[in-house]
């Protein structure tokens, strides 16, 4: 059974940074790109960075580039988002996302709140 368990959320003031980590199971993770997506009160899921399945090929949301940075530890089986600057307008639930062709498997989100 597939699992992807995201953690790292939290409170932080405006200017601060935090950094996401998907924890992934049951799946031969190097075979898989991996996403990071979030979701705000009221907004449709919104795709905030991406990237290949051995850390290549990595694509941002205009509103994040240049502050975030999706890595990724195959041997950990882990991949991170990096957020600095962070702003109140980054405030969602941030969900990670494994994807292989049609199969696609996502966390259950950890919350980011940015206080101004």
């Amino acid at each position: 059974q597939v699992h992807l368990v995201e953690s790292g959320g939290g409170l932080v003031q405006s200017g601060g940074s935090l950094r996401l980590s998907c924890a992934a199971s049951g799946l031969a993770f190097s075979n898989y790109a991996m996403n990071w997506h979030r979701q705000a009160p009221g907004k449709k899921r919104e795709l905030v960075a991406a990237t290949g399945r051995v850390g290549d090929n990595s694509i941002y949301a205009d509103s994040v580039k240049g502050r975030f940075t999706i890595s990724r530890d195959n041997t950990e089986n882990t991949v991170f988002l990096q957020m600095n600057s962070l702003k109140p307008e980054d405030t969602a639930v941030y969900f990670c996302q494994a994807v292989n062709g049609q199969e696609s498997y996502w966390g259950q989100g950890t919350q980011v709140t940015v206080s101004s």
